[in-house]
């Protein structure tokens, strides 16, 4: 009642979002925590320009939303949560840390199809380019964006292939500049993927992207779900085009029927992991140069020792 009599004056919303703050890490708030969540973003819509009051309310945001996923509490956000986030990155775009908590819980709400359809519609893909533009260097937003740019892309509605297709060169640019940093490549290559089965490469970006993804599985292949997407973009990529296919046998810095063997040895547990080389294997198998490398490097036999230990894949 206090937020909605004094929804005007900064100082009594920022005084009662501190008061929300205490009560929500007495764990005492789980029947109270949509209720929360929409005065906290109205109070953020209305005061916008303030800095404090921003992150402030994102960092109460997170916590709720952390609480509510530990709780299994399902929250039916609406559209003024992605709306108001939104407004808060046209508002201070230049801050990074208040960005980084904002893409961090763009990340977490676009798991919800509802969400992620909300966000869509607020403009919610142009914000996250122009932020990646701005901060490539910056690991936890690159993370936090390309699992937003995934759930926006994999989703099942309609999405502007324009603005898809303008996500792949940045998304492409994520998986180069944190090679070395397996969460965030696992993250770029599971968007890369997405963006591909959308239809959102061109041909000029079949080899190119076809040699990204070889060397993110080169230089982190002990990580079961960076294999799995990485496998899966590659599959789609090769599915496309004789030109991935050619680059990834001919790659410069070592063939990618290795890393697959490499893979496979590394990973002989992980039954989603030995699909997914399947996957991909049947698309190697469309294009005669690949198959007879195959053969020449004994992969035939490798199959076989994945039907015996996986006969589901």
């Amino acid at each position: 009642e206090f937020m909605q009599a004094f929804w005007d004056i900064e100082e009594a919303q920022a005084k009662a979002i501190q008061h929300l703050a205490s009560f929500v890490r007495d764990k005492s708030a789980l029947p109270y925590l949509q209720m929360f969540t929409e005065l906290i973003t109205f109070a953020m819509k209305s005061h916008v320009a303030s800095l404090k009051l921003q992150v402030d309310g994102c960092s109460l945001l997170l916590e709720i939303l952390s609480q509510a996923l530990e709780q299994d509490v399902v929250m039916a956000l609406d559209e003024n949560v992605p709306s108001s986030l939104l407004d808060t990155v046209r508002n201070h775009s230049e801050n990074e840390e208040l960005l980084s908590l904002v893409c961090t819980l763009l990340m977490m709400i676009s798991a919800s199809e509802v969400a992620a359809e909300n966000l869509k519609k607020a403009g919610g893909i142009p914000a996250l380019l122009s932020i990646l533009r701005n901060f490539l260097h910056n690991e936890k937003i690159c993370l936090s964006c390309c699992g937003v740019l995934w759930s926006l892309a994999a989703s099942e509605s309609n999405v502007d292939q324009a603005l898809l297709k303008s996500a792949v060169p940045l998304t492409s640019a994520v998986l180069q500049e944190h090679l070395q940093n397996g969460t965030v490549s696992e993250a770029a290559c599971s968007a890369l993927w997405a963006l591909s089965i959308q239809g959102c490469l061109t041909e000029n970006d079949y080899e190119p992207t076809t040699g990204l993804l070889l060397d993110a599985l080169r230089l982190n292949p002990e990580r079961p779900v960076l294999v799995k997407n990485a496998c899966l973009a590659l599959a789609s990529l090769l599915k496309l085009s004789e030109l991935s296919a050619l680059r990834f046998i001919t790659d410069s810095k070592g063939s990618g029927i290795d890393l697959i063997r490499d893979a496979y040895h590394l990973h002989l547990a992980d039954v989603e992991v030995m699909g997914n080389i399947c996957m991909l294997m049947n698309e190697m198998v469309q294009y005669d140069d690949v198959v007879l490398d195959m053969l020449s490097q004994k992969m035939d036999q490798l199959l076989f020792e994945i039907k015996r230990r996986c006969p589901s894949s």
